[in-house]
């Protein structure tokens, strides 16, 4: 019987692949700064010349860029391509917005169920966290509190799935909704009530996958999402219906001050 050789791994390989593993799994976040390199080095136990090759191995391969004078950060690469080209396109097309709220609901609902299946105890009391915080930035009616505190409870629920590939779209996608990309988030908030519902949807979400009923957490994801998606669609029509009202304002502005004008011009003919 022959047995195959085991394989040597260089220092420098090890040390790359235990950070492209924590970038992955979402324990380096995109944006975040790496800590300096004396301090990483001591930290990992390794030499600062093997960490150095490690570090020049991720920046390669895209995951994580030096920016001049802000250290090593790590990038959104995993998301970076889907996000990055459908910016522009968002913001011109109201269709294409709606159908990013039908793509989250979706994602959503997914990250939930899964949550709720697969997440740990410790995912539980992140989640916990995540959605005390938003209690208080809703009782204290801070509106960019609660924008953030809302993006960071998705991200949550994305990280107790468990599922690398979601975690990272989740992020690149809920970028474009902290950034205001695909709406205005005031939209949202422009209704009576409109932040005591989507707390209530979000208390949901949050009780299902604590009780680990992964079918009522996806229903209540995605129910979050389809209410989105309706005032959404109910705003772009009301601006819709406004735009036609403007035009058809301007048009008879336009046309009475022709016949203004024409009355002048015949006055001063018969003059």
């Amino acid at each position: 019987m022959e047995f195959a050789r085991v394989k040597q791994q260089r220092l420098p390989d090890v040390i790359a692949r235990q950070l492209e593993t924590m970038i992955l799994e979402g324990v380096l976040k995109p944006g975040e700064k790496l800590p300096a390199e004396r301090e990483l080095a001591q930290q990992l136990a390794v030499s600062r010349p093997s960490l150095r090759e490690a570090l020049q191995k991720l920046e390669n391969s895209g995951l994580l860029e030096t920016r001049h004078g802000g250290g090593t950060v790590v990038r959104n690469a995993i998301a970076s391509s889907l996000t990055e080209p459908l910016v522009e396109v968002l913001a011109r097309h109201p269709q294409a917005a709606l159908d990013f709220i039908e793509l989250r609901s979706t994602l959503e609902g997914m990250s939930a169920y899964d949550a709720a299946r697969r997440g740990t105890a410790e995912d539980r009391a992140m989640l916990t966290r995540c959605f005390e915080a938003m209690v208080a930035a809703h009782e204290a009616r801070d509106g960019t509190a609660e924008d953030e505190t809302d993006a960071d409870f998705h991200i949550a629920i994305a990280e107790a799935s468990h599922n690398i590939m979601l975690l990272h779209v989740m992020r690149g996608l809920l970028d474009m909704i902290r950034k205001d990309v695909v709406f205005n988030r005031a939209q949202i908030y422009a209704e009576d009530g409109a932040r005591d519902r989507l707390l209530g949807q979000h208390r949901a979400v949050y009780e299902a996958i604590m009780a680990r009923d992964a079918d009522a957490a996806r229903a209540a994801a995605q129910a979050h999402m389809a209410h989105v998606r309706l005032v959404l669609q109910s705003f772009q029509e009301d601006q819709a219906r406004a735009e036609i009202a403007r035009l058809r304002l301007g048009r008879y502005e336009a046309e009475r001050r022709e016949a203004r004008a024409g009355e002048r011009t015949e006055t001063m003919a018969k003059g």
